[in-house]
């Protein structure tokens, strides 16, 4: 009886633990460490992961130099911009990955990583990036090293991403006109030498396209369309579900009367002049954008999974830094509180508010027993666009991708 309750209680764990780990989003909160609060962590983790309500880490924050707390009132505002346009430039660079790996869309999410790792381990496992981000610099300058990194980042991700998307898009022109309609397609592949009087000082080969229900009116009519058309020098080059493209031969002369008859009849002449050497040129055309794109598509991508990663990254960086500076415009002076990061069960996401609320109350008694609206202006606390709790919060979701 007790190995049957144990595996129970494994399956129900397992089960509860994979529905976590759909989920994107996780709850990066901080609550002071006092004489009252010493097990802070142990009593937020033995409530929430009892109840299977979310998945705990700690999210170890260095000591970082605080300055006066007049600037840490102006760096909360600038530092919740800075979060906004850095998160959105990496999304941009996700989805700019999935959009070049095209047929292999699905595999995107595999090829972005953080420091080498997939985004859940490394967001769960954070740990403050000493090299990149020295704490002897001040909240400021680290802020703006940031600001100028990821804005370099983003002006690459253009200019890169304009000469790609170039390449890209003549390429797809010249590939759609080599399967669009018989009215519009390139012929460069289609038509031959052969089929055409060339180099003659009153004959002309012109190209028509005749509707399938319309082949026998062509036959019977063509010749007759004008004067001075060439007996029996009709010829079909290439079929599709719609029609035809023939070619007639006829004195140079009589082509507009020809082109107006056969406007008539429902016959439509292609306005084409067979060159050589501009056919050639376009297959080049298409072989060197081929080329081309194929050339550039390895640097780049390797390019968006490096800057990807940075940006990433620079992205957790600034979330540690918004509930360091948020945590002591709250809290106070010193510097002792801790921060957690919670990835919450999808279907339990109310409750577990419900019992932060309840399990960090006496910080702040108004909060906890209403949540204040989001555009309600509280000075020194940078709340905007979210709600406001008793506990310092900030969502991170890394659901990064627009396509499903």
């Amino acid at each position: 009886m007790q190995c049957n309750c144990l595996l129970i209680g494994a399956v129900k764990s397992l089960r509860s633990k994979a529905s976590q780990d759909n989920m994107s989003e996780y709850w990066l909160i901080s609550a002071p460490v006092d004489k009252s609060n010493q097990q802070i962590w142990e009593r937020m983790n033995t409530v929430t992961e009892k109840a299977s309500l979310s998945n705990n880490f700690k999210f170890p924050i260095p000591e970082l130099k605080v300055g006066t707390l007049d600037s840490l009132v102006g760096l909360s505002d600038e530092l919740g911009k800075l979060d906004t346009f850095v998160e959105g430039i990496v999304k941009k660079l996700a989805q700019y990955t999935a959009d070049i790996m095209e047929d292999s869309k699905e595999k995107a999410q595999e090829n972005l990583l953080a420091n080498g790792v997939d985004l859940h381990r490394y967001v769960t496992h954070f740990q403050w990036d000493m090299a990149k981000y020295p704490i002897k610099q001040s909240l400021q300058n680290i802020t703006e090293v940031i600001a100028k990194q990821i804005s370099q980042i983003d002006t690459d991700l253009k200019s890169r991403a304009m000469t790609y998307n170039s390449t890209k898009g003549n390429l797809q022109n010249l590939e759609r006109k080599a399967v669009g309609s018989l009215l519009t397609r390139t012929l460069a592949d289609i038509v031959n030498k052969e089929d055409f009087v060339i180099d003659s000082e009153y004959l002309t080969t012109l190209l028509a396209f005749v509707p399938k229900t319309n082949y026998i009116n062509w036959q019977k009519t063509y010749e007759s369309l004008s004067d001075m058309v060439v007996p029996r020098s009709t010829k079909m080059i290439i079929e599709d579900t719609e029609g035809a493209l023939f070619t007639v031969t006829l004195f140079k002369k009589t082509v507009d009367e020809f082109k107006i008859r056969a406007r008539e009849n429902k016959f439509i002449v292609r306005e084409f002049s067979y060159s050589e050497e501009e056919l050639h040129a376009e297959k080049e055309e298409m072989t060197r954008l081929n080329a081309d794109k194929k050339q550039q598509y390895g640097p780049l991508l390797r390019w968006l999974k490096v800057n990807f990663s940075e940006a990433y990254i620079a992205w957790i960086h600034i979330k540690a830094l918004r509930v360091f500076v948020e945590s002591v415009l709250r809290y106070g002076l010193p510097v002792n509180f801790q921060a957690m990061l919670l990835q919450p069960n999808k279907k339990t996401m109310k409750r577990l508010r419900d019992v932060l609320n309840a399990l960090f109350k006496h910080l702040d008694e108004v909060a906890a027993a209403s949540t204040i609206d989001a555009n309600m202006d509280i000075p020194g606390l940078n709340v905007s666009q979210q709600d406001y709790y008793a506990y310092v919060y900030f969502k991170i979701d890394i659901d990064l991708f627009n396509f499903k």
